[in-house]
């Protein structure tokens, strides 16, 4: 754990995409939240999407926003997680779960930091950092088909395994007022008996 921590401390202060790989209930969000915390633009938004329990139907409009009138339903221009994170992170939970045509939206995004709405007839800007989750192994994705070889490239930016078992009494370095002064993000007392509870821990 020490060497995990001390890791997502040193990628906190730089501007690099961050894969953070691991299984189910490992802690990867805390994770990501840990160092978005640490991070220059820990006073900005920090943005959640969950790739796997999104419709993919949804995921697009969820993701990139839509303009009024660009499907049934769309009665009025709607801002998408790209956008609300501007200037902050935006996390995107088990990306590995993104369907492969929303990957070169993603990929553009990351590469040119410019998104386009549903719908939408001119590019928008957007000043993101970009951090990814996923409980699959990413090469194996890229050799299933099921994951873009070209958008999977964040895995050559600073990666983290977030392996949290048998950590459980280190989860407290998480909770540290000297490593996460925000206390948004810090965990509750009832929050770390449940932990403590959980078989993984």
């Amino acid at each position: 754990m020490a060497r995990v921590v001390k890791l997502a401390q040193q990628i906190a202060g730089s501007e690099a995409s961050v894969l953070i790989t691991g299984e189910s209930g490992t802690g990867k969000e805390v994770l990501a939240r840990f160092v978005h915390a640490r991070s220059q633009r820990a006073k900005k938004p920090f943005i959640c999407v969950n790739c796997a329990a999104t419709p993919e139907n949804l995921l697009e409009s969820e993701l990139f926003g839509h303009e009024k009138g660009a499907f049934t339903g769309a009665l009025a221009r709607r801002i998408g997680k790209f956008e609300k994170a501007d200037g902050g992170t935006l996390l995107l939970d088990e990306i590995s779960e993104m369907d492969v045509r929303l990957q070169s939206k993603f990929l553009r995004a990351i590469q040119e930091r410019v998104i386009d709405r549903v719908g939408g007839s001119r590019p928008v800007p957007v000043d993101i950092r970009i951090i990814a989750t996923s409980n699959r192994n990413l090469s194996e994705a890229v050799r299933d088909g099921s994951f873009r070889e070209d958008a999977s490239r964040i895995r050559c930016n600073p990666g983290i395994f977030a392996r949290l078992r048998s950590f459980a009494t280190n989860i407290l370095r998480f909770n540290d007022v000297e490593n996460v002064s925000d206390t948004r993000y810090r965990i509750t007392l009832g929050g770390l008996d449940a932990l403590r509870s959980l078989h993984f821990m």
